[in-house]
């Protein structure tokens, strides 16, 4: 019986993607908060591209088990940046930032390959290899795009929401944060909640993941229309 959210050999593609898309998203936050004068995640290791400082052994399991996970966060202190609002947003966003652009930069090595024909004549092996890995990379990292935008804690969304409202309202939400958690926890498990308010957003994939290929389209031009490159955008899995 197999308890994962994923098929079983389909394992390594999911693995890989993970561990290359949390230690992006978490190396994001802290070398954007290194740059901006917070050395707090440099002194801890953090500015790194080692997957083993990033990564957070629970929230792995949950991802292949629950399809939705997590890393080690990144701890920030914004009192060390010269403009502490506008830069926390920028260390902020920084993190889902990341994904997306590990999504457009998985994209573009494919459309790389076949206008370079190294893809001109796949065997039917090597083209179900691919379309397998790219699915979910591109999968992976835009819905932790999507998912990171989400404005409850302990999600970027919410950080960045926080920063946009005034004084009041910010006590306010920090006396009250860990009622945003389970608001959260409601949302992911309970599928009624979920299919009203996550699933409308993870939607917005679809399109994202169009207007990439239709960028790479207008860079590439004719090598777009290699019969490999549609099998290599499937969004479902």
């Amino acid at each position: 019986m197999n308890f994962l959210a994923f098929p079983l050999e389909h394992l390594p593609f999911v693995v890989l993607t993970m561990l290359v898309a949390f230690t992006v998203h978490e190396f994001a936050h802290a070398w954007t908060a290194w740059k901006f004068g917070d050395s707090t995640a440099y002194e801890q290791g953090r500015v790194t591209l080692n997957p083993m400082a990033h990564l957070n052994l629970i929230g792995m399991l949950f991802l292949l088990v629950a399809g939705f996970g997590w890393a080690k966060p990144v701890p920030v202190r914004r009192s060390r940046f010269k403009r502490p609002r506008l830069m926390n947003i920028l260390v902020t966003a920084a993190g889902p930032v990341s994904n997306l652009l590990l999504a457009l930069l998985g994209l573009l090595v494919m459309y790389v390959l076949v206008s370079v024909g190294l893809l001109a004549h796949p065997s039917e092996a090597l083209l179900e290899t691919l379309a397998t890995f790219m699915a979910y990379w591109l999968h992976i990292n835009v819905v932790l795009f999507l998912f990171n935008l989400i404005p409850l804690p302990p999600l970027d969304g919410y950080r960045i929401v926080e920063e946009f409202a005034p004084l009041r309202l910010r006590v306010k939400m920090a006396q009250n944060e860990q009622w945003g958690v389970f608001v959260f926890l409601l949302l992911v498990f309970i599928p009624p909640l979920s299919a009203a308010t996550i699933d409308p957003l993870f939607s917005l994939g679809l399109p994202i993941l169009h207007g990439m290929h239709e960028l790479m389209g207008f860079l590439f031009g004719r090598h777009s229309d290699s019969p490999i490159i549609p099998s290599l955008i499937g969004w479902q899995v």
